[in-house]
């Protein structure tokens, strides 16, 4: 809970050296618009980005391997979120928990798509397109 509720907090860049981002971490920042992931970050922690209202995109990188429950929870802006891991649509579906999916754009690796588009949750996007 290193930043969480840090109201002013506006964009982060994440430094190479960070694997692990821990649970709540940044939650309750709703200024925060842009977050960068290195390729270093491995595991993203329970709702470590929860209530994040400001965010529009996410990408996550193909680094994460782990990623907990409800991170973006309460994510009401977020309108493009890019997968980039190859993680099984329902290990990180539990991260998209109370969201909207209705007015996000998903976009998965090549040969995700299908696993994507028939997941339970990730079925009601708006769309889900193939990363290019």
């Amino acid at each position: 809970m290193v930043f969480s509720g840090c109201s002013g907090l506006t964009s982060i860049e994440i430094p190479n050296s960070v694997t692990s981002i821990g649970n709540s971490a940044f939650s309750d920042c709703s200024a925060l618009t842009n977050i960068e992931f290195p390729n270093s970050v491995t595991s993203i922690g329970d709702g470590a980005f929860s209530h994040c209202s400001g965010l529009t995109n996410i990408e996550l990188p193909n680094s994460v391997t782990n990623i907990g429950d409800r991170v973006f929870s309460g994510c009401t802006g977020l309108v493009e979120v890019h997968i980039k891991s190859t993680l099984l649509a329902k290990d990180i579906a539990k991260a998209f928990y109370d969201i909207d999916l209705s007015k996000i754009t998903l976009y998965v690796p090549i040969g995700m798509g299908y696993e994507y588009r028939h997941d339970s949750v990730f079925c009601k996007c708006k769309e889900v397109k193939i990363e290019k």
